[in-house]
């Protein structure tokens, strides 16, 4: 197993009118080729902001990337579409094209000035469909899917782009929970069998921990903490950083459960309406 992404002292953020806005500062990670990753952490801590810099769309205010090997601002556009490749949550904005079509945006960077794709490509992108397992909609409107199977083609297209790293933003957002539980299975299925290095953000805390093979932690101070599900839960990190008063967290299982205040008094008189 080798490191495909090493952060060496990294500071995200922006700088607006020569000014620098830190988001997170100074972080020390790696990702490993072949493992899935969960990036999680409180609302406004910089998740989507330490992506769009690993992704290149934004550079970083201090430290370093290390990407398969060299630094990640070394590389040309070129080089990094064949290399790297995103999902976003948003993706409501495509339209007038079947699946297949999104699907098929994937090998852009194998296709030329044309886009025409060969049969090598084609053979590529009904691969991807079937590894993500929505043949029934791949010559469906795109825009007529359902989130689910949105999230699925977006990541069949991926994979079809052929990167040995996938980063995603969100990608179990608004979705029905097995349908959750079937993207995030899917991923590490993805990681484990194909070696790709994949970084997700989430918001569910409890399946990151039951499913992901390292975490990555922002905090609320801008700092980032990493580990494995069972290291940062022995250790107490996750009960410092998400467990508050009225939720429980249950270490071996690694779930959470709501303590739920007792009713007030006015709350169990009965409610009648005159006619």
């Amino acid at each position: 197993m080798e490191s495909a992404i090493i952060l060496k002292q990294l500071t995200t953020g922006y700088r607006q009118k020569g000014k620098s806005r830190v988001v997170c500062k100074e972080m020390n990670a790696t990702l490993m080729s072949g493992q899935l990753t969960c990036l999680i952490g409180p609302n406004g801590t910089g998740k989507s902001t330490l992506l769009r810099t690993l992704a290149a769309f934004q550079p970083a205010l201090d430290g370093e990337i290390i990407f398969l090997g060299q630094p990640l601002n070394q590389y040309s556009n070129e080089e990094l579409a064949k290399r790297i490749s995103i999902v976003l949550t948003n993706n409501s904005h495509i339209k007038n094209l079947t699946t297949y079509e999104v699907i098929g945006l994937g090998r852009s960077p194998y296709t030329g000035f044309w886009g025409r794709l060969s049969e090598h490509d084609h053979q590529i992108i009904r691969q991807c469909i079937q590894r993500v397992g929505i043949e029934k909609v791949a010559q469906q409107a795109f825009q007529t899917l359902s989130d689910g199977e949105r999230q699925k083609a977006m990541i069949a297209k991926a994979i079809a782009q052929e990167t040995p790293v996938i980063l995603l933003d969100e990608p179990t957002a608004f979705l029905y929970y097995p349908n959750k539980v079937g993207v995030m299975l899917m991923l590490r299925s993805l990681a484990h069998d194909m070696g790709k290095t994949i970084l997700m953000s989430i918001h569910d805390i409890d399946l990151a921990l039951q499913v992901a093979d390292n975490i990555w932690l922002l905090t609320e101070e801008g700092t980032l903490i990493n580990g494995t599900p069972e290291q940062l839960c022995s250790d107490g990190t996750i009960q410092r950083h998400v467990v508050s008063k009225d939720i429980e967290f249950d270490t071996s299982r690694r779930t959470f459960s709501i303590t739920l205040p007792p009713l007030s008094q006015s709350s169990s008189i009965p409610y009648t309406k005159n006619i």
